[in-house]
């Protein structure tokens, strides 16, 4: 098997938001542990899907991987140039390389400007192009997500949500990025955009030699663009493997209630399977369980999980698990 080259690798990753108490004086009382601990790597030229329930730190994952938020501890090394420790400046050199797609394109958006002035906007100030080709480089990156050179001079309100979505890839694109955080792109669709987009996502892949990390909470979409699959839970990942394996597979408790509750087409076979069913509410992240973090509702608690956090480690070749089951 031909090695792969680490594009992104993420040891030890914590960013936790302080939680504090009073208007005058305000003081700390807790922390928000929003990442915990997290380590993965990212392959160059393929994509990373992160999935989980609402709240469980994908999104602030994303963000704090190309440091939107700064990081409270660990290491994120994009080719052995660590993130964490640059510059504020340095850091705005290092971020043509590194791009973001946003769940909802019209909130990143100056509604004041055209679609033209946001797309080229960052290409002047990084002087990506000649000043005298931006022109030119913004209609050709509105033909390559699908939309007519025309669109310029408009406004982003005059945008459906696909459209919108479309204008904020070529935004991304326009750093000419060899990595892209693609921040749940597709839940504030329509159903029947989705798919576009997805589809739009894996051709732009093939043809600039791209790299994504894909978040997203719909597991049947994830498997159709991803290539290994992460899965999270309350700041954690619990379970990360070829996207193959872990639909056939899932070794982790919650990644089988996960995969239990994705539809079926087939009325005979959806009749024959078993639905897990979580018991109870998410832990708050200001104070998870001592132990497991999925202790709580996870339907094969053992005493050692109300009492050591498992290690996330490699169970078989490629295929890493957090469980005391798997010890």
């Amino acid at each position: 098997m031909e090695a792969r080259e680490p594009l992104i690798r993420i040891e030890g990753l914590k960013k936790y938001f302080p939680v504090t108490r009073g208007v005058v004086i305000s003081r700390k009382i807790a922390d928000v542990k929003a990442v915990d601990d997290v380590s993965f790597t990212v392959f160059k030229g393929e994509t990373l899907g992160l999935v989980g329930e609402s709240g469980c730190g994908k999104s602030t994952t994303g963000r704090t991987i190309v440091q939107l938020y700064r990081p409270t501890a660990g290491r994120i090394l994009y080719r052995d140039a660590d993130l964490a420790g640059l510059s504020r400046k340095q850091m705005v050199r290092m971020r043509t390389r590194l791009q973001m797609i946003f769940q909802d394109p019209y909130a990143s958006f100056n509604p004041r400007m055209t679609v033209g002035k946001i797309i080229s906007e960052a290409m002047e100030y990084h002087r990506i192009v000649p000043k005298q080709q931006v022109g030119s480089r913004t209609e050709e990156l509105l033909g390559l997500v699908g939309l007519k050179s025309h669109f310029v001079r408009q406004f982003p309100h005059e945008f459906s949500g696909g459209q919108r979505q479309r204008i904020g890839i070529a935004r991304a694109l326009a750093m000419n990025p060899e990595f892209i955080v693609c921040d749940e792109p597709i839940s504030a669709l329509d159903v029947s955009i989705q798919a576009q987009v997805v589809n739009l996502l894996g051709r732009l892949q093939e043809k600039l030699d791209l790299t994504y990390l894909f978040i997203a909470h719909d597991l049947s979409m994830v498997r159709h663009i991803s290539d290994r699959v992460a899965v999270m839970y309350l700041g954690k990942i619990v379970e990360l493997t070829d996207k193959r394996e872990i639909y056939r597979s899932p070794q982790h408790p919650y990644t089988q209630a996960l995969l239990s509750a994705v539809p079926i087409p087939d009325p005979d076979i959806e009749s024959r399977r078993e639905r897990i069913v979580l018991k109870g509410d998410v832990p708050s992240p200001s104070s998870p369980p001592v132990g497991c973090n999925f202790n709580t509702r996870c339907p094969k608690v053992m005493p050692i999980c109300r009492e050591q956090e498992p290690e996330f480690r490699e169970i078989a070749p490629g295929h890493f698990c957090a469980c005391h089951l798997h010890a």
